[in-house]
């Protein structure tokens, strides 16, 4: 290997990889916790160890080589199963220890995931926590990702999906009283084409159509919206719809508590789709101590759930 008289350390070569992830240096150090210029320092010494340029530097952005890209694809799960193997050391005794890292979209960030983490910290403190929300279908694996959340996604044959949170959910419509006092509700599905609506955009830039079923009717409609947020100002949406800004779709889980103290209004509650809750996924090859940990904690609390 070309100006190579050691292998690099597994540091360094964590260091590539959050850099890769992260896009950009700072980013990365502050995720590592670490100084932008020990980054650069170490990625520096990488090169200088591998004799190839990993990244192309601009002022601007980092972004992998060719080189760099193929590193990073085939070092990703070889390190997440290293890091595995070291959490299962360290947990060998009665102390679940390590990390659990999940990759989640930001639909399961309100009433889903939230009350199983702060259970989980509970039961492990000794287990250092990370959620990464991104809305984006990526691989958990190559970024370092010990499972993921997903609704309905097709996956890969070696990974395992387990229910996480209702088995079933719907898609509810809903607008502040005050919205409602002056705009007629609508009464049927294409009557909300004529109201002012909040609507939420994916990372990818795509917009979801606003589903109704009634009877065997399947209605999918792409209103014009007066109010377009992205996917992780949820709140923010809701609050909108509260100050009667117009007519918003989303999650009835998300919806229910204001609902519930009047804030808002059902609308066109007898078309509101139902579809599946999500499901854990994770590689069948790779299991830490700690993703097993959750996973026996969430079949526990669905256990719970089906006796009540």
């Amino acid at each position: 290997m070309p100006n190579n008289e050691t292998q690099p350390s597994l540091d360094d070569l964590n260091t590539f990889l959050a850099v890769v992830e992260a896009g950009g240096f700072r980013t990365a150090a502050r995720r590592l916790g670490v100084s932008p210029s020990t980054v650069s320092e170490t990625i520096t010494r990488l090169e200088r160890r591998l004799g190839v340029p990993l990244l192309t530097r601009t002022t601007r952005s980092v972004m992998p080589t060719e080189t760099g890209r193929k590193l990073a694809d085939r070092i990703a799960p070889l390190l997440s199963e290293t890091r595995m193997a070291l959490d299962d050391a360290v947990s060998s005794q009665a102390e679940v220890r390590g990390r659990l890292k999940l990759n989640v979209p930001g639909a399961v960030m309100i009433d889903v995931l939230p009350p199983l983490i702060d259970r989980f910290i509970d039961l492990h403190p000794h287990v250092r926590v990370e959620v990464v929300v991104d809305d984006r279908l990526v691989d958990v694996t190559s970024q370092d990702c010990d499972a993921g959340i997903r609704y309905g996604e097709h996956l890969a044959q070696d990974m395992i999906a387990v229910p996480i949170g209702p088995p079933m959910q719907r898609m509810a419509l809903a607008a502040a009283p005050a919205y409602l006092a002056i705009h007629p509700p609508p009464t049927h599905p294409l009557d909300v084409l004529n109201h002012d609506c909040i609507r939420m955009r994916f990372s990818s830039g795509a917009m979801a159509d606003w589903e109704f079923y009634k009877n065997g009717e399947t209605l999918k409609i792409d209103p014009q919206a007066r109010l377009i947020l992205n996917t992780a100002a949820g709140r923010a949406a809701t609050n909108f719809a509260i100050a009667g800004r117009g007519l918003i779709y989303s999650f009835e889980g998300w919806l229910q508590a204001h609902f519930d103290n009047g804030a808002l209004v059902p609308v066109l509650s007898d078309w509101w789709p139902e579809f599946k809750g999500p499901h854990l996924y994770f590689s069948s090859r790779f299991m830490p101590t700690p993703l097993r940990a959750f996973v026996d904690m969430v079949a526990q609390a669905r256990a719970e759930a089906s006796l009540r």
